[in-house]
C-alpha cells in the first residue's frame, strides 16, 4: 500500500451581490480611492446585506456551489469543518448548521477559529484525519461576514474586510500529490493587536460597552502589518528550505489576501514572478478565512496536475504559517 497523502479534489465559492466600492465608501468614511487602493491594493469587496444571515449563509452556498460542481452525494461527507472569525452564534455551532442544511447528515462537525490562519490551519486539521485512514470526505469550508462587527465609521478598517466564503474537498490520495508539509505557528502576545474585544467570555457587551462601539473590530495596522510582513515571508522561504525547493520549483503562491504590500512582499521573499502569484484581493478585499479557497475557486482552471504550490497566511492572535502542497488534479474546462 502506499502511503495516503490528503489532496484537494474540488473546490467552490461564493461572495454576495452587493458591491462596496472605494468609491462609496469616499462617501461614508474620510478617504478617498487613490489613497486605498495605492495602501491596500482594494478596489472593491462583497457585503451580505440581507437582515439574519450570517456566516452559515455564505459557507452554504459555498458548499453547495462544490457540490453542483461535481455531483457530489452530501451524504458520503464524514466530516465538514467551517474555518470562521465570526461564527452565526456563540455556543451553537455553524458548522453543524451548515452540514444540516447542505443534507450531510452523516458527517460530524465543528468550527475552526484562528483569525486570518483558520483556513490554512483547516488545511493541516483536515490532512491530518485523511492521513490517519478513518475519514474519507472532508469538506472544509473558510467563511466570514466580516461586515457583522465592522465600524463603518472606522476608516482604518472598514476599507479592509469583506464577506466571502470558499470550500474544499480532501480525499484520501495514492500518488503522493496533495500537502506534503506544513510549517504553523502562533503568539498569544499579538492578541491585543487585532481582535473584537467585547462580546466574549472575558469582556462581556454591556449597555455602554455596546454605546461605545467596543464590540467592533480594533486593528493596530502599523504593528499588524509589520508582524505580518516578515511571518508571512518568513515561514514561506522556511518551507521551500526545508524541502530543498528553489523559486524554480513553484508554481503559485496562495497568500491570505489582506493587503497587496503583504503579499508583495512574501512573493519577493522566495523571489517569485508576479504571474505565479494568486491575487484578487483588489474584488474582494480581505475575506479572513475564506481568502485562500476564493483564490482557488478563482485560479482554478490555470492549476495543473503536479504544481508545486506555497500557501501563506497571517491572522490575529496572532497565528501565521505556511504550507506546501502538490495540486491533483487538472480540472476540465
Amino acid at each position: 500500500m502506499s502511503k495516503i497523502t490528503a489532496a484537494i479534489t474540488a473546490v467552490g465559492g461564493y461572495v454576495p451581490e452587493f458591491v462596496l466600492t472605494n468609491k462609496i465608501l469616499e462617501t461614508m468614511v474620510d478617504t478617498n480611492d487613490e489613497w486605498i487602493t495605492t495602501r491596500t491594493g482594494i478596489k472593491e469587496r462583497r457585503i451580505l446585506k440581507e437582515e439574519g444571515k450570517g456566516t452559515s449563509f455564505l459557507a452554504i452556498k459555498a458548499a453547495q456551489d462544490l457540490i453542483q460542481k461535481t455531483n457530489l452525494d452530501p451524504k458520503e461527507i464524514d466530516l465538514v469543518i467551517v474555518s470562521t472569525a465570526t461564527p452565526d452564534m456563540k455556543a451553537a455551532s455553524t458548522a453543524a448548521y451548515t452540514a444540516t442544511k447542505i443534507g450531510a447528515v452523516n458527517a460530524f462537525s465543528y468550527d475552526l477559529e484562528a483569525a486570518c490562519s483558520s483556513f490554512l490551519f483547516g488545511m493541516s486539521t483536515a490532512a491530518a484525519y485523511i492521513e490517519s485512514g478513518r475519514y474519507k470526505k472532508i469538506l472544509l469550508i473558510g467563511a466570514d461576514k466580516n461586515s457583522s462587527f465592522i465600524n463603518y465609521q472606522d476608516r482604518a478598517t472598514c476599507i479592509i474586510f469583506g464577506d466571502g466564503a470558499g470550500a474544499v474537498l480532501f480525499e484520501p490520495n495514492h500518488e503522493s500529490l496533495g500537502l506534503q508539509d506544513e510549517l504553523l505557528r502562533s503568539n498569544g502576545e499579538g492578541r491585543e493587536f487585532l481582535q473584537a474585544t467585547y462580546g466574549g467570555s472575558s469582556y462581556p457587551i454591556n449597555e455602554n460597552t455596546f454605546k461605545d462601539g467596543k464590540h467592533y473590530v480594533f486593528q493596530d495596522g502599523k504593528t499588524v502589518f509589520k508582524n505580518a510582513v516578515f511571518n508571512m515571508a518568513d515561514v514561506a522561504e522556511r518551507i521551500l528550505k526545508r524541502n530543498n525547493l528553489t523559486n524554480d520549483d513553484v508554481d503559485w503562491l496562495v497568500a491570505h489576501q489582506a493587503n497587496k504590500r503583504i503579499i508583495d512582499a512574501t512573493a519577493h521573499r522566495i523571489k517569485l514572478e508576479d504571474e505565479k502569484v494568486m491575487m484578487n484581493i483588489q474584488k474582494y478585499g480581505n475575506t479572513t478565512s475564506a481568502t485562500l479557497p476564493l483564490l482557488l475557486r478563482d485560479y482554478e482552471t490555470q492549476l495543473k496536475k503536479g504544481d508545486n504550490i506555497i500557501f501563506a497566511a497571517f491572522g490575529g492572535g496572532f497565528t501565521w504559517g505556511s504550507i506546501y502542497y502538490k495540486w491533483a488534479y487538472d480540472t476540465q474546462h
